[in-house]
């Protein structure tokens, strides 16, 4: 991607986020926008997103992950500027 500005955030999911495929979710969504990076469940019952790619989908992530799947009821979503590293090659479930 060279000569492309990239955007990168992490992302604090809280709410009943696990358990209702918001990882799965995320991880189609993320390959559908064309994005990088990696979701996991944190041992408090929070989800963990780093996500990286074209600005306007990263933002187009960071609201989907304001509502999550179906099943998911979001309480707060707490989002993190970070510097592109351009260190994925695609998006993982962790």
């Amino acid at each position: 991607m060279a000569g492309q500005q990239l955007s990168r955030v992490r992302v604090i999911v809280s709410g009943r986020v696990q358990g209702v495929y918001f990882r799965d979710s995320a991880r189609r969504l993320a390959v559908f926008f064309g994005l990088t990076g990696w979701v996991r469940n944190l041992l408090d019952g929070r989800v963990e997103l780093v996500v990286e790619g074209d600005p306007r989908p990263v933002e187009r992530m960071i609201e989907w992950c304001k509502v999550g799947p179906d099943l998911a009821v979001v309480e707060q979503v707490e989002v993190i500027a970070e510097e592109p590293a351009g260190q994925f090659n695609g998006f993982t479930v962790r």
